[in-house]
């Protein structure tokens, strides 16, 4: 009986602790948005790119393309980045969600698309790269908040390497559930990558999982 309690206290000791995390790591969140809001308006923000599977986008990319759309009309951001290479799919996740961002009202003047990534720390890194040769000066991560707190150090890191000053503009669901949105459809054949081969096959898994931490990045060039 004695060990059965334990485990028990245990469990319930640990799920205290994930459970104050979360909500520890929600309101640090809220509070990178609300302070970051001072910078605004961005020259550009950068949207990682999701995996575009059975010709429509799912949760995660609808959500990103809709939080970015939120933060043009705002005026929070000047300019969109859509990062994402074909990485599990044979399409370019950034060009599939600029045509997304095209149907839903964004002038594809403000829209650009970085088609090299294949990581998330690739797309925070290519994407500002990118912002470098448009000479964006203010450039900010507009993601999830699971994706946004994962890339937080990340942002740091280049922080110190390149002096890279790239603030965090986390989803608030809150202000998402409030952003209309009609069907719409794309001509997801303009993002096909025809000699398309998954990074399943091309790359082990612990090249992935070092491209995963920004190890496979040639910073140098």
């Amino acid at each position: 009986m004695q060990h059965k309690f334990s485990r028990k206290v245990l469990i319930h000791f640990i799920g205290c602790i994930i459970i104050s995390l979360t909500i520890n790591s929600c309101k640090s969140l809220d509070k990178y948005y609300t302070s970051n809001l001072n910078s605004a308006p961005f020259d550009a923000v950068i949207v990682p790119g999701v995996p575009f599977n059975n010709g429509s986008w799912d949760t995660i990319m609808k959500g990103r393309v809709l939080w970015s759309m939120y933060l043009y009309q705002q005026g929070i951001t000047k300019n969109i980045i859509y990062s994402g290479s074909s990485v599990y799919s044979p399409f370019i996740e950034g060009k599939i969600m600029a045509l997304y961002a095209e149907q839903l009202g964004i002038n594809p003047k403000n829209i650009f698309v970085e088609p090299q990534a294949e990581h998330s720390t690739e797309n925070v890194y290519y994407g500002f790269r990118l912002g470098e040769k448009q000479n964006f000066k203010t450039i900010a991560l507009a993601s999830d908040r699971f994706q946004s707190r994962m890339l937080l150090s990340y942002i740091r890191k280049l922080k110190r390497k390149f002096d890279a000053d790239i603030k965090c503009l986390p989803m608030q669901i809150d202000i998402l559930k409030t952003v209309h949105q009609d069907d719409i459809q794309i001509d997801s054949m303009q993002a096909y990558v025809k000699d398309y081969q998954s990074i399943m096959e091309r790359e082990s898994f612990w090249k992935r999982f070092r491209g995963t931490m920004g190890k496979n990045i040639d910073y140098k060039n």
